[in-house]
């Protein structure tokens, strides 16, 4: 007998979500956006789903929409068949982020179904620009409140499995390992990157932008459990806006700091990180760096050209009037690096929906530029890959239409035997080559120690 409504089942609490997580790590389209909990203290839920009732991977012009084994293909804006997935809008718990709906990730390169962009970066990554699943039911683990609960819409026997499946806490058995196999290999060496940053200063000085984020990619050859790997990472660079996502094409390894786009109860909420300082071992010489980064001129100009770039973009789907700034320069410090941090908010407009809000503002503009459009083209111009999931969004949309995303920076890609990552930073007129090129590497070292860490001797 099926359930006509949805269900809202208590379950264990576990104060590690990834021992939750581990039976489903390898499930095809298994995701579990994770908060960091409990090494690191800023998030509060995590949310594990599997087995989605449709699936959406684009690929250039074409979606593949696959519902029930049938599969479909369409070339309308990928936007817009997530959010067809989504309708009609469904009544949840309040007191629960999610009430099932749609998780995964929209690559920075699907940019170019919405912008005209020039084909140049090589595409070494081909994987899907966008991945996404359609959940009927998710685990919600809410580290405050201490408590687990199974939410959706399921059958009896899919309650009964599900119930028996989370209420035990996994033995942790031996675990499966992963390897890189050779060096981590970037695709700018410092000659190469002083080239395109002296072209980018040209660019500053002409006018034709007043920034633009450049980034270097990694790569190292592997094999093994990309789930290995992540665990790995969680534990060395733990962060609230974190996710592991195992596609068919892909696994993706997230450690995001930066929150993209939140959307709960019609109320919008964007935190752009601008503004980098390295951790120190000493104190003293950490508390430095916060007095550094906060007296920072350059740092504050970089944040505040990024918070008009989004008080514009999210007003294009919000009420008139509604936007603000209520937070400015606030200091976040993580693992590696400490950032400086603005909040900007805003109210829905009346028939918007999430999708349209994500569509509106995608890509962040943190990790492009300003303006925009003019930085992504510079972006494709001198960066010698294509980003792919790197500065795209990683999150859920939810039936009851709530959303939460990240900007998939601190982020690994794991196909092919390969695994990837890239750093970045913005570039402004009083830039100094030397130190935006150790930045890349500041704000990488979480992910090349992971991988040092995990290379056969």
């Amino acid at each position: 007998m099926s359930l006509s409504k949805i269900i809202n089942q208590p379950l264990p609490y576990f104060e590690d979500s990834a021992r939750l997580f581990a039976p489903l790590a390898g499930k095809p389209w298994a995701v579990f956006l994770d908060s960091g909990y409990p090494v690191s203290r800023h998030g509060c839920f995590d949310i594990i789903a599997a087995d989605p009732v449709c699936t959406l991977v684009t690929h250039g012009n074409v979606t593949k929409i696959k519902r029930e084994g049938v599969v479909s293909e369409s070339t309308d804006d990928p936007f817009e068949l997530v959010k067809k997935q989504l309708l009609p809008k469904r009544s949840g718990f309040d007191d629960l982020p999610f009430n099932g709906g749609a998780i995964g990730y929209f690559s920075y390169d699907l940019a170019r179904r919405l912008e005209k962009l020039p084909v140049i970066a090589r595409d070494a990554e081909n994987i899907a620009e966008m991945a996404v699943g359609i959940y009927e039911w998710a685990v919600i683990v809410d580290h405050q409140l201490r408590r687990s609960r199974l939410v959706g819409y399921l059958d009896e026997a899919q309650l009964v499995y599900l119930t028996a499946l989370f209420s035990r806490l996994p033995e942790e058995g031996a675990q499966n390992v992963f390897r890189v196999t050779g060096s981590v290999e970037a695709n700018f060496d410092q000659a190469d990157y002083a080239e395109a940053f002296s072209r980018i200063k040209k660019y500053l000085n002409d006018g034709d932008c007043y920034q633009v984020n450049l980034a270097q990619r990694f790569s190292a050859p592997c094999h093994g459990d990309p789930w290995a790997a992540y665990l790995k990472l969680r534990k060395l660079n733990s962060a609230p806006f974190s996710a592991y996502m195992n596609t068919p094409e892909a696994s993706v390894l997230s450690s995001s700091p930066e929150r993209f786009l939140k959307l709960r109860d019609g109320f919008v909420e964007t935190k752009p990180i601008k503004g980098t300082r390295p951790r120190k071992s000493s104190h003293a010489d950490d508390l430095d760096q916060i007095s550094q980064l906060e007296s920072s001129k350059k740092d504050r100009a970089e944040n505040v050209m990024i918070v008009d770039l989004l008080r514009n973009d999210i007003s294009k789907t919000c009420k008139k009037g509604s936007v603000k700034v209520p937070r400015l320069f606030d200091i976040e410090s993580y693992a590696t690096v400490h950032h400086l941090v603005s909040t900007v908010t805003g109210e829905l407009a009346d028939g918007r929906h999430s999708l349209d809000l994500l569509r509106s503002c995608f890509p962040g503009g943190s990790i492009t530029g300003a303006p925009k459009i003019r930085a992504m083209q510079i972006i494709e111009e001198l960066e010698p890959h294509r980003r792919g999931v790197y500065c795209g969004a990683i999150g859920y949309m939810g039936f009851d239409g709530n959303m939460d995303t990240n900007i998939a920076i601190r982020t690994l890609v794991h196909s092919d035997d390969t695994i990837r990552f890239w750093a970045g930073g913005g570039i402004v007129n009083d830039s100094v080559m030397e130190e935006e090129y150790q930045e890349c590497f500041d704000k990488a070292s979480a992910m090349i120690s992971v991988l040092r860490q995990l290379t056969v001797a």
